[in-house]
C-alpha cells in the first residue's frame, strides 16, 4: 500500500499533466458535453484508487486504459449504449502517444542537464564516464585506451556517476572522494 504523500506526489507529477489530453479524449468519446468534467473526476478517483496498491510503471497507459474502461462502463450503465460509441471506444489505439511532445521536451531538458553535469566533472572523470557509459567500452578497454589501471577507471566511474546523479537531482555535482567521506564519518560529520 502506497502512503498518501507518495501517492499525491505521483498524481501531481504524472497524472495532472495529462489533464488537457484526457479531457480531449473524454470529449471525443462521450456525447454529453456537460458530463465531461464529472467523468474526468471519476477517472481521477479510479486512478488514485488503483495506484494506491502500487504505482504503475507507465502512468499515461494506466490513465487512458482506466478512462476507456470507465467510459464503456458508464455508457452501458446509462443505457445509452450506441453500437457506434462502444465500437469507437474499443477501437481506440492504446499505443497512441498523446504526450509525445511533452516527453520530447522533458527528455531534451534532461539531456541538457546531463551534459551540464558532465561538463562539471574533471577532464579525466569526464573521459571515463564518456568511454564507459556513452561508448560502451568495458573497464579493461577504457583502461587500455587511457593508459591507466582498471581500478582507476572503476574509481573514476563511480565518483563521476555519483557526482552526475547528485547534479541531476539538484545538487552541486561535486565529486566527493571516498577518503574524504571516510574522514567525515570518522569525525562524526554527515
Amino acid at each position: 500500500m502506497i502512503d498518501s504523500k507518495t501517492l499525491n506526489a505521483w498524481f501531481c507529477q504524472e497524472v495532472l499533466p495529462l489533464e488537457r489530453a484526457l479531457t480531449a479524449f473524454i470529449r471525443r468519446n462521450w456525447r454529453v458535453a456537460d458530463e465531461v468534467v464529472d467523468i474526468r473526476q471519476e477517472i481521477y478517483e479510479r486512478v488514485l484508487s488503483g495506484a494506491s496498491n502500487g504505482l504503475p510503471a507507465h502512468a499515461p497507459s494506466f490513465v487512458y486504459t482506466l478512462a476507456r474502461n470507465h467510459l464503456i462502463n458508464s455508457a452501458k450503465r446509462a443505457r445509452i449504449v450506441s453500437f457506434d460509441l462502444v465500437a469507437d471506444l474499443e477501437s481506440v489505439d492504446r499505443d497512441v502517444d498523446m504526450l509525445a511532445a511533452d516527453r520530447h521536451l522533458t527528455a531534451r531538458d534532461e539531456l541538457r542537464r546531463a551534459q551540464e553535469g558532465l561538463a562539471r566533472l574533471s577532464p579525466r572523470c569526464q573521459e571515463v564516464v564518456r568511454l564507459r557509459k556513452l561508448e560502451g567500452l568495458s573497464t579493461r578497454e577504457a583502461a587500455e585506451r587511457l593508459g591507466v589501471g582498471k581500478d582507476a577507471v572503476e574509481r573514476q566511474l563511480v565518483m563521476g556517476m555519483r557526482a552526475l546523479v547528485d547534479f541531476m537531482a539538484g545538487g552541486t555535482g561535486k565529486i566527493v572522494w571516498q577518503n574524504r567521506q571516510r574522514a567525515r564519518k570518522t569525525r562524526g560529520e554527515p
